[in-house]
C-alpha cells in the first residue's frame, strides 16, 4: 500500500520518527557498517522503501539512487541483487530514471542480466524496461542486449520469469517498435 502524509503520521504517532530522517538514519548506518550482513539487510530495507511514491523524494534529496548503484559494483551477490532491486522500485518515476541514467547506471544494469543470482536479473530485465526510452534506446538495444533478453524469452522451461519479462521488453522496445 502506498503512503500518503495522513497515513504516515497515523503510523509514526506522535513521537515517532519522520520518514525522511528514519531513511536518512538508514544511509548513515550504510555509510558506518563494516560486515557486509549490515550492510546488505540495510540496502534491502531501503530497497523496499523504493517501492513506495511517497519515499521517492526523500530517496532522492538522500543519494539513494547513487548507493544502489554503487552497489551494483561490489563483488558481493546480495549487494548487487538489493542495489538492482531498489533501482528497479524506483526507476519508474521519470526523475528517479533520469537520476540513474544521468549517474551511469544503465552499462551497470545490463551488466547484472548476466548474474547468476535470479532476482539480480529479474530486477535488472524490469528496470531496463522502465529505463528504456528515445533517450536511452542507443544505449540499452545494443545487439548483445537484444541477444541476451532473446534467449532468456525462450527459456520458459528453465524460468518463466525471465522469460515473461523478457518477451515484454522485446514487444515494447524491440520488436513491437
Amino acid at each position: 500500500m502506498f503512503t500518503n502524509d495522513a497515513r504516515q503520521l497515523g503510523r509514526t504517532g506522535k513521537y515517532g520518527t519522520p520518514r525522511e530522517r528514519y531513511l536518512q538514519e538508514l544511509v548513515t548506518q550504510f555509510q558506518k557498517a563494516s560486515d557486509e550482513e549490515s550492510k546488505e539487510k540495510i540496502v534491502a530495507h531501503l530497497a523496499n522503501f523504493a517501492y513506495d511514491p511517497y519515499n521517492y523524494d526523500f530517496l532522492r534529496r538522500l543519494n539513494v539512487m547513487e548507493l544502489f548503484l554503487d552497489c551494483i559494483t561490489e563483488p558481493n551477490e546480495k549487494l548487487i541483487e538489493f542495489g538492482v532491486g531498489g533501482i528497479c522500485n524506483a526507476c519508474v518515476d521519470p526523475s528517479n530514471a533520469q537520476m540513474i541514467v544521468q549517474s551511469g547506471g544503465i552499462p551497470l544494469i545490463i551488466q547484472c542480466l548476466s548474474s547468476p543470482v535470479k532476482n539480480t536479473v529479474n530486477y535488472a530485465l524490469a528496470a531496463l524496461y522502465y529505463l528504456c526510452d528515445p533517450g536511452t534506446k542507443t544505449e540499452i538495444l545494443k545487439p548483445e542486449v537484444i541477444e541476451l533478453i532473446r534467449r532468456y524469452s525462450k527459456a520458459e522451461a528453465v524460468n518463466v520469469t525471465f522469460s515473461n519479462l523478457a518477451k515484454a521488453f522485446l514487444e515494447r522496445h524491440v520488436d513491437g517498435s
